[in-house]
Formats: structure tokens, C-alpha cells, sequence
């Protein structure tokens, strides 16, 4: 065993420190919550990582997102990321996708069927539900995240299926696009029953499917972030 994954493997054993490099993980969406989930995941020592992120850093992103610096401003989220993962871990193996996809684009490449366990931290509600229905039809093992903004209590975060959520906006919007497509439940989620604070509301003017979004603090995206990569690391070492 490699010297830098020592601690791991004297907590999860051998037997799961080759599950985890064996395990082939997709991060769709690199803000906040993505930024931290993947590299939880590559720290963790999983083997292979596919990221898909087709946003440049821009300096309002230096709140939250774990690669935005005053030096990376302009550069392709997914690309700084793939630079850091590598540098953590030299042998890990990752597929690098700088672009935004369009649902074509991620039928394509959720029907590879390549994934142990899929993440989706799209932060636009449109592009999600494409993701979670493509999903889903395919039988993949996904988690999803909701909205983290406009949140500031850690201890109100929560894994659930998306029946189960309450206080949050984003899967309340979510749940009634579902709904219309026949789908209740069966989405495993993480999310906040914290109350959003509504004078932290933005409007924007729509690109990239975002109308809008709310404030946010340092820490709330990173753990929910945190919380996921928890959640699908229990799953790949026990499965």
C-alpha cells in the first residue's frame, strides 16, 4: 500500500482499499459541492474519476469552490481540478470533460454503463432532470444534490430520497418536474431541512438554465459535497 493512503487503510482495510482503487466514479458539475466531493473521493484513494465541467472560474466562485484562486480566474474548472487529482495522486486515472453537456452528450456517456456510482452536482435545474431521468432509466447508482444556498446550519444536512425533502426550493421545483415525467421517489438525495433565508435571492438573466440563485457561505457546499462522497464510499466499500 502506497505510504499516502496508510490512515485509510488502517480505518477501512485492506479489502476496501481495493474496492475503492478498482472504482470508477463520475462527478458531473464542479462548483461548490462538486469541487469537494470528487477530491474527498480521490483522497479516499478511488481509482478512476470522470469530471465533467464546462464553466472557467470566474472571482465571484472564490466564496465556495475549492480550485478558484486569484491564479486560476479563466481556467476550465474541470482541467485545474484534474491538475490537483493528479497531484494528489499520481496513478489515478481521469477523464477529463471541459464542456458543458448537453442531455444528448450525457446519454452518450451514461450508457457507457462504465460507472460504479454516478454524482450529480449540476446546480441548473433543466440539465438535472435530464441527468437524474438518464439515471435512473439506466439503473445507475447515483446520488444527487440539492440546494445548498441560502443555508448557513450544517447540522440540517441530510441524505434522503427525494420524497422525504422539505425547506429546500431546488428540490421542491424538482420534485414537480419529476412528477410531470411519473417519477415520486427513487432519487437519493442530499439536502438541507434548514429554511432558506429569502432576502438572499438573486435573480440572473438565465443562461445556462439558471434563473436565478442564492447567497452562499464557505463551508455549506463543501459539506454537502463532503456528505455525498461520505455516502458513495460507504456504498462502493460494502457493495
Amino acid at each position: 500500500m502506497e505510504e499516502w493512503k496508510q490512515r485509510t487503510e488502517l480505518l477501512l482495510g485492506s479489502d476496501a482499499m481495493t474496492k475503492l482503487a478498482n472504482a470508477h466514479v463520475l462527478v458531473v458539475g464542479l462548483g461548490g459541492v462538486g469541487s469537494y466531493a470528487a477530491e474527498c473521493l480521490v483522497r479516499a484513494g478511488v481509482g478512476k474519476l470522470s469530471i465533467v465541467d464546462g464553466d472557467d472560474v470566474e472571482i465571484s466562485n472564490k466564496n465556495r469552490q475549492l480550485q478558484a484562486l486569484d491564479s486560476t480566474i479563466g481556467r476550465n474548472k474541470a482541467e485545474l481540478l484534474a491538475e490537483r487529482f493528479r497531484d494528489i495522486n499520481a496513478k489515478i486515472e481521469i477523464k477529463v470533460y471541459p464542456e458543458f453537456l448537453e442531455p444528448e452528450a450525457v446519454r452518450t456517456l451514461l450508457l457507457t454503463k462504465e460507472f460504479d456510482f454516478v454524482m450529480d452536482c449540476i446546480d441548473s435545474i433543466k440539465p438535472k432532470l435530464s441527468f437524474i431521468l438518464l439515471a435512473r432509466a439506466l439503473k445507475l447508482r447515483s446520488i444527487s444534490a440539492m440546494g445548498a444556498g441560502g443555508k448557513l446550519d450544517p447540522s440540517k444536512i441530510k441524505i434522503a430520497d427525494i420524497s422525504k425533502t422539505r425547506e429546500c426550493k431546488f428540490s421542491q421545483q424538482l420534485k414537480k418536474m419529476l412528477k410531470r415525467k411519473g417519477v415520486k421517489d427513487g432519487v437519493t438525495t442530499v439536502y438541507s431541512e434548514e429554511i432558506q433565508a429569502k432576502h438572499s435571492l438573486a435573480l440572473t438573466d438565465g443562461a445556462n438554465y439558471k434563473r436565478s440563485y442564492y447567497g452562499t457561505i464557505s463551508y455549506m457546499p463543501a459539506m454537502f459535497g463532503m456528505t455525498m462522497a461520505a455516502y458513495v464510499i460507504r456504498k462502493l466499500i460494502n457493495s
